[in-house]
């Protein structure tokens, strides 16, 4: 039997009552898990009765898998009877000392639950939609850009070394006189001005000419990665060996050609081509931030207590899922908040701000595809299915045997909702007409 106390609208109390039969099951069960492994001087391993076990072990022994297995079950069928949303793992709260054979106990279990909803205005919001035209300058960027990428290095021949011209050198940094392990290489590609090696470097390369050596020398940054070397001078003996420029191809139709795109043979239909990929991510980027404003603006207007146990586990899963995809780069994951910038405290807090960000919008979606009555049809659900077996190259049944029916009906309730809630933003330019 359980009693239900209201706390807040996100946290509710149960106060469960287990009976000494029910303890007993428990006590039954906790025995059951070990007697294969029980042994006592004079049985037979595993042959050991649960009488005789508490005679040479004590009944205390069992206690806590006994507590554990029928505080489960009884927490369990208390939700269900409540018919509570739970979203974390409960606080139990048992003065285990009270616990006694034969009797029955008591324990409570502090609940977060899925917290209600409280919608403030979330249509006709005011929304500035960004234009989709795609501009001839647009089109030339990406030509220049497509042509740079399959610009070759040439050699530049009796020149001097230039900012953007690629040193072909050797060199070996010394501190105090002594050479430096990692400080060494030959035959090592730079490109001058590309800002990869230490302030100062390059910039003393330029005007060297093919067989000069010169002596380069910098200070180490205070923050260099290598402690030992951090804020000392050093002084590099270079030799250059060549000086490469890029060689831009030009834009015309062998270029196309040999680019081998289907369909695609002449910077027209290059053109074209690129045209409608611009428009296309332009629609995207235009569809994808009127999302984000119609949901933003609406969670804002929205009242939700969120309980500090949803936001934790939504963080750990968030953490968890980003250690997974860095582990699949066989990347450390020291070594990918290094790449961020962050250190883990910082980490940590910008995922809990998104973690609480994604369940207030989350909330306020499914409010308002209830207050709006917003539900999903057969033919939806259908459609769903076949989008998600084109997707993964499988068979519509093959995926029905999969996906559970309630979870695409969500999916489809979510989409249609968010495209609800963008079908009611006000254009600027009409309000401004009105």
């Amino acid at each position: 039997m359980a009693k239900l106390e209201k706390i807040s609208d996100a946290r509710v109390k149960l106060t469960v009552e287990v009976s000494a039969a029910q303890f007993e099951h428990g006590l039954d069960y906790a025995f059951d898990q070990i007697k294969d492994d029980v042994e006592i001087k004079g049985f037979r391993k595993g042959k050991v009765s649960r009488k005789v076990f508490e005679q040479h072990k004590g009944v205390e022994s069992l206690y806590e898998d006994a507590i554990n297995h029928v505080i489960q079950e009884t927490y369990h069928v208390a939700v269900e009877e409540e018919n509570l949303d739970v979203v974390a793992q409960p606080k139990i709260d048992l003065d285990i000392t009270a616990v006694k054979k034969g009797a029955g106990f008591t324990y409570t279990a502090t609940v977060a639950i899925k917290p209600p909803v409280t919608l403030g205005q979330y249509k006709g919001f005011t929304y500035n939609i960004e234009s989709t035209e795609v501009t001839e300058a647009e089109i030339d960027t990406k030509m220049n850009e497509l042509l740079g990428q399959n610009a070759q290095l040439v050699v530049k021949e009796a020149a001097e070394l230039s900012k953007d011209d690629t040193a072909v050198f050797d060199f070996e940094g010394f501190v105090d006189g002594e050479a430096f392990e990692g400080g060494k290489a030959e035959n090592h590609e730079l490109v001058i001005g590309s800002g990869q090696f230490i302030p100062g470097f390059e910039e003393q390369m330029i005007g060297m000419k093919p067989g000069e050596a010169r002596d380069v020398q910098v200070t180490f940054p205070e923050a260099y990665q290598a402690e030992h070397l951090a804020g000392k001078d050093a002084i590099f003996k270079t030799k250059l060996h060549e000086v490469k420029v890029r060689q831009v191809p030009e834009l015309n139709d062998a270029f196309v050609k040999d680019l081998e795109r289907e369909g695609i043979e002449t910077v027209d239909a290059l053109k074209e081509d690129t045209k409608k990929s611009l428009l296309a991510e332009k629609k995207q980027s235009s569809e994808n931030k009127a999302i984000d404003f119609a949901v933003e603006q609406a969670a804002k207007q929205a009242t939700i207590d969120i309980p500090e146990e949803m936001i934790t586990q939504e963080k750990n899963r968030q953490i968890d899922n980003i250690k997974r995809q860095v582990q699949q780069y066989g990347m450390p994951f020291e070594q990918y908040l290094q790449f961020s910038g962050l250190d883990q405290e910082t980490f940590e807090k910008n995922t809990e701000e998104q973690a609480e960000r994604a369940i207030r919008y989350n909330l306020t979606i499914e409010a308002v595809s209830a207050a709006e009555g917003i539900t999903a049809t057969d033919e939806e659900v259908e459609a769903k299915y076949a989008d998600i077996a084109k997707q993964y190259n499988l068979e519509v049944e093959q995926v029905r045997s999969q996906v559970d029916s309630d979870a695409v009906k969500q999916e489809v309730v979510f989409r249609k909702t968010i495209d609800f809630l963008v079908s009611e933003l006000t254009p600027e330019s009409e309000e401004k007409t009105e």
